[in-house]
């Protein structure tokens, strides 16, 4: 799910003089850095927070029937006491529900997300879907934006162990395209195709559909395409601008 605030916690550089090294040497000093407000994303050294508790979502009274169906989906940070903290909400199913559904999550007890073992703030979505036969919601931890590994060293040497002459862009942080409605049935698997120009600083600078899905998610997919972040291509170690393409899913919901 997009964030309402984009301040990526990339896998980032321990130091800026590092893009000069050979790509086997950059992956090796890549980890996960909060964000400006030191905040992570789950990823391959933070843990994504649980749920310990959960308080069930109450359905208001006195709604009509157009409003049966629907959910509320809220942004948060988890800080390293559990507690929810920064609430954004992403889809809103009305003031009602929104309220029930934000006071479910925030009387929930989580267990925090860690970093080496440590309690660390993180960020994760949290949906509370309200059903047709007006039964208490439950909220769900959805984790749908996250840093990915970097490269290993089978994919940057040679059989000799050599730094190959020319690696491509390689994918360090992505984000789900937007929810698709988890009351519509979709004949198809919601996965797109798009080609993304990378520049030499691992950001996307063109993006096209490839393979798309139609029915509006092709836009969604590229809307979340423009949030990657990329570990750069290199030609004799050093970086440059390259196309790749990349397979986009849609939010679980």
């Amino acid at each position: 799910m997009l964030q309402a605030k984009f301040s990526c916690a990339l896998l980032a550089m321990a130091t800026t003089g590092l893009w000069g090294q050979d790509a086997v040497s950059l992956s090796k000093q890549i980890h996960q850095v909060p964000d400006p407000d030191g905040v992570y994303y789950p990823g391959p050294e933070v843990t994504a927070p649980r749920m310990l508790r959960t308080v069930l979502a109450l359905y208001p009274d006195g709604r009509s029937g157009k409003d049966v169906e629907g959910m509320s989906v809220f942004a948060m940070v988890i800080d390293a006491r559990g507690i929810p903290t920064h609430l954004q909400l992403l889809h809103s199913h009305g003031d009602a529900f929104d309220q029930f559904a934000s006071a479910a999550v925030q009387h929930s007890v989580f267990e925090p997300g860690k970093l080496d073992g440590k309690p660390v703030p993180v960020w994760i979505d949290v949906r509370v879907v309200f059903h047709a036969n007006r039964s208490a919601a439950t909220p769900q931890v959805l984790v749908a934006e996250r840093d990915l590994p970097p490269p290993n060293e089978s994919q940057l040497e040679d059989k000799h162990h050599n730094p190959l002459l020319y690696t491509p862009p390689f994918l360090i942080h992505t984000v789900d395209a937007d929810f698709a409605d988890p009351f519509t049935a979709h004949p198809f698997v919601q996965v797109a195709t798009l080609s993304v120009l990378v520049d030499a600083e691992g950001q996307p600078q063109q993006v096209r559909v490839v393979r798309g899905l139609g029915f509006g998610l092709d836009e969604k997919a590229e809307a979340a395409v423009w949030h990657y972040r990329f570990l750069p291509a290199t030609k004799k170690g050093q970086r440059i601008a390259d196309h790749r393409e990349v397979m986009v899913s849609f939010a679980n919901f």
